[in-house]
């Protein structure tokens, strides 16, 4: 599909606050044929989202500890994952460790799954994601590992307000792009 007509579709989907406000724009290499455009997004005509750009205002992971010391991840503990630390230690352990033991092998889980879903986008075509999102429901959008389905969908008209606002405690965990525009939209609703 061609950029424009992809551009077009995009934007025909987005929510009608952020219309004017969330700009897909792409630079291209007319004579460098091997030479492939860049793809971002602009929010109020500044870049936020470029894949290749290491110099994003949102911050980028470079290591698991990086996520692991992150203040604004906040990752909640069940009473299961409490049991499953006890029955691994065969009791031993003090009830207070048992939920830093727990949070801690949480955290090391999804920062193992942040980092991946980071380097994924990193490598990926805006084009070809672009692509999947309109052929895919937006369910499957939101639901995704995929950092920018889940950007593209939450600036989706066909997201609702409640729905948003039910989101809150799923977005905690995820990337602080993702977080960047949750805010975003939650400001507009």
């Amino acid at each position: 599909m061609a950029w424009s007509k992809l551009k077009q579709n995009l934007e025909s989907f987005l929510c009608p606050a952020l219309y004017g406000r969330v700009e897909y724009r792409a630079t291209s290499y007319r004579y460098l044929l091997d030479k492939a455009g860049i793809c971002y997004i602009a929010v109020d005509k500044k870049n936020v989202l470029n894949m290749s750009d290491a110099t994003n205002p949102i911050r980028w992971y470079q290591t698991e500890q990086d996520i692991k010391n992150d203040p604004d991840i906040q990752i909640p503990i069940n009473s299961e994952e409490i049991e499953a630390v006890r029955k691994d230690t065969k009791g031993t352990v003090p009830e207070d460790r048992l939920k830093v033991i727990a949070r801690n092998r949480k955290i090391q889980v999804h920062a193992k799954e942040l980092l991946a879903a980071q380097s994924t986008l990193s490598k990926s075509n805006f084009i070809v994601v672009a692509t999947k999102f309109l052929a895919s429901s937006i369910e499957e959008s939101i639901e995704s590992d995929d950092i920018l389905l889940n950007v593209l969908a939450l600036v989706d008209r066909r997201v609702g307000k409640k729905r948003i606002l039910n989101m809150r405690d799923k977005m905690k965990q995820k990337h602080p792009i993702v977080q960047y525009f949750y805010e975003l939209r939650v400001s507009t609703s």
